[in-house]
């Protein structure tokens, strides 16, 4: 059984390459150094540690193109496993923490390094970078079936962002959310309707302003987004 740890490795001597929305890696390519996205460097890492295919649109498909999403990383944690909390993920080397994706937009996925860190395919920005878990949102820890993960000694807490905005139901709405709508549609994107609701025409507007700033986008309105806007933090 392959170590998870060498996961980490592998993911680690990428750090520096550039980051592409979209970007197809074959994952049976050891030679590739980028563009990646960050499902597909996720993905590319895990075969290259271990011959498996997790997080792919089919995961029994020709590995050089199988179509990796953080979409199908939610379906393959849901139906083979193995969920499991942040805070064990933050502590395991070689572990995957995943933000599910809204409709029609990506999530984000990480690779833990066991010490609250991670390694991540991040933006376009900032390329494939070593970063920390903390103060972010995420939905869920993987450990994915047939590696071997080391135990963790302590499990260490994952702060949570201080505010993000994204779709949920019902949906999060009021007067930062009318500020973010009114900021998006002075900068050229279009948020919808000014209600201060945030539905799915504020998260395609944020998703393009994200895109075109160089941010992860997933469509959700936290702190490095509202500060890239100009706009402050509720207190």
């Amino acid at each position: 059984m392959k170590k998870a740890s060498g996961i980490l490795r592998i993911a680690t001597r990428h750090i520096g390459e550039r980051y592409t929305l979209g970007a197809k890696v074959p994952k049976n390519n050891d030679a590739w150094t980028g563009p990646w996205d960050c499902a597909e460097f996720a993905s590319w890492c895990l075969f290259q540690s271990a011959g498996i295919l997790y997080g792919c649109l089919r995961n029994d498909a020709d590995p050089a193109a199988a179509d990796a999403y953080t979409g199908y990383w939610q379906r393959d944690v849901a139906s083979l496993g193995a969920k499991v909390s942040l805070a064990i993920a933050a502590a395991t080397p070689g572990a995957f923490l995943l933000r599910y994706p809204q409709p029609g937009m990506t999530g984000h996925i990480v690779i833990s390094n066991g010490a609250g860190g991670t390694v991540e395919a991040h933006s376009s920005k900032r390329g494939v970078i070593s970063s920390t878990l903390a103060g972010r949102r995420w939905d869920t820890g993987i450990l994915v079936p047939g590696l071997h993960y080391t135990a963790p000694e302590a499990t260490p807490t994952v702060t949570k962002p201080a505010f993000v905005l994204r779709l949920r139901k019902p949906r999060m709405h009021g007067p930062i959310v009318k500020k973010l709508q009114r900021t998006l549609k002075k900068r050229g994107y279009h948020p919808g309707t000014i209600d201060g609701s945030y539905g799915s025409h504020t998260v395609a507007a944020v998703n393009a302003f994200q895109i075109d700033a160089g941010l992860v986008p997933d469509g959700e309105a936290g702190s490095q987004t509202l500060k890239a806007l100009g706009i402050a933090l509720p207190r």
